[in-house]
């Protein structure tokens, strides 16, 4: 992997590092979350997208030392992380790093406990589905978007392609919008990259409902209608969930609304999984930063 050091990310010159320490005093400590973009084992170091440390500095990417090497255990491009900002009077490192762990606060502690209890015996079954892990390449797929016509994930191949997942009247602003809303914020940062570079894919797991008609007026209202490159994708029940629980997406019925996880997908160039977020803590610039490090990959 190259080097941190070597890296050329672009660094936007509204996300510069604006503090600094006093000659004489103490180093600075602040708690951040972040998303890791990527990991430098052999410099022991990350570049991560960190979120904004109110009082303190602006959302920013920055390239970040770890002097404990353990820390880096289990980090990956994807990974959300809490983690201690130590800046001293000549550097910044990073300590104190821990995956962060996604507990909804919006659903209710049983639903939680449903839902945990659905993921560990959707994967049980010799039948089942088994989720994929960071680095696979994904199985071809065909679904319908929402002009109904069939599209196949093979057709995008060359591509980054962004996955995220929906039923177009989930009743919470958090969930399924807020997603839907990262990735109309992607198509904005990217709209000369669109349908030549970068593929958005919303997928539903609510088929029997959200017919392409549907799905044309959900982009309708969130301003996605004739984007290119951005598709709405429903399709044959077991096709959808098959999908679905490929990326770890599991849901269920529930007087008459979808308990549902949260999923946000990319895929490299090759189709392989480069990140599979779970939740919606982070940020849409943060998600952005992560798409832009894969688009900068290689071809």
């Amino acid at each position: 992997m190259m080097s941190l050091a070597q890296s050329n990310l672009r660094i936007l010159p509204t996300i510069f590092l604006t503090c600094c320490i006093p000659s004489g005093l103490a180093a600075e400590r602040h708690p951040a979350f972040g998303v890791v973009l990527q990991v430098d084992r052999a410099h022991h170091a990350i570049q991560v997208s960190s979120r904004e440390i109110p009082g303190y500095m602006e959302a920013m990417v920055m390239d970040l030392p770890v002097r404990d090497a353990r820390e880096l255990d289990g980090l990956q491009s994807g990974t959300l992380i809490d983690f201690t900002l130590v800046e001293e009077k000549d550097s910044a490192y990073a300590a104190g790093i821990r995956i962060h762990q996604f507990q909804s606060t919006d659903a209710e502690p049983m639903a939680v406990r449903q839902l945990n209890l659905v993921e560990g015996l959707v994967g049980s079954g010799s039948d089942a589905t088994k989720k994929l892990e960071i680095g696979q390449r994904v199985p071809e797929f065909s679904l319908i978007d929402q002009s109904a016509q069939s599209v196949s994930l093979s057709s995008f191949a060359g591509k980054v392609i962004g996955i995220t997942f929906l039923y177009t009247h989930c009743p919470l602003p958090n969930y399924c919008f807020r997603l839907s809303n990262n990735f109309g914020m992607i198509r904005k940062r990217f709209a000369g990259q669109m349908g030549r570079d970068l593929i958005l894919l919303n997928i539903t797991f609510d088929p029997v409902h959200d017919q392409p008609e549907v799905l044309a007026q959900y982009a309708r209202n969130g301003g996605a209608a004739d984007v290119p490159g951005w598709y709405f994708l429903t399709g044959p029940i077991l096709e959808v969930q098959k999908v679905c629980h490929e990326f770890g997406m599991n849901f269920w019925q529930d007087e008459g609304l979808i308990t549902h996880a949260l999923h946000t997908v990319i895929l490299d160039r090759q189709g392989k999984i480069i990140a599979n977020l779970e939740g919606n803590e982070f940020t849409a610039q943060q998600l952005g930063d992560l798409v832009d490090s894969v688009l900068r990959g290689p071809k």
